[in-house]
């Protein structure tokens, strides 16, 4: 038997990780807020529920998308692999995705390009 789930109940699990309020460019897979945000932190950057667009999905259901994000001030050296959401006022850990590697150095700016950070399928 089909079944269904309505694209309003998809959405509402995409603001979850919509709600972010920090990106984090990191040089290793953080498994907690805190590696995120100070042991392997390269560059943070504040964003906000305008930041991110909702819309059909690639295959079927829905993605959400972050706009890209345009100078962010490198605060460590080092190579960018990871990127994460969070929320910084509770210290949560909402998703961590992976980047091209890139080496950036402390005090340059770098761009962050608009990316689909998460896309639900219909059920089958």
């Amino acid at each position: 038997m089909a079944k269904l789930i309505p694209d309003a109940i998809i959405d509402t699990q995409l603001d979850i990780i919509g709600a972010a309020t920090i990106l984090v460019v990191c040089k290793d897979t953080p498994t907690s807020y805190a590696d995120a945000t100070g042991t392997y932190d390269l560059a943070t950057h504040v964003i906000g529920p305008a930041d991110f667009s909702k819309a059909a999905g690639d295959g079927t259901g829905r993605k959400l998308t972050l706009a890209a994000q345009n100078s962010i001030t490198v605060d460590h050296d080092g190579t960018a692999t990871y990127y994460v959401l969070g929320i910084s006022a509770s210290s949560t850990l909402l998703l961590i995705g992976t980047v091209t590697p890139k080496a950036l150095l402390g005090g340059d700016l770098v761009s962050f390009p608009a990316t689909d950070v998460l896309e639900i399928g219909d059920v089958t």
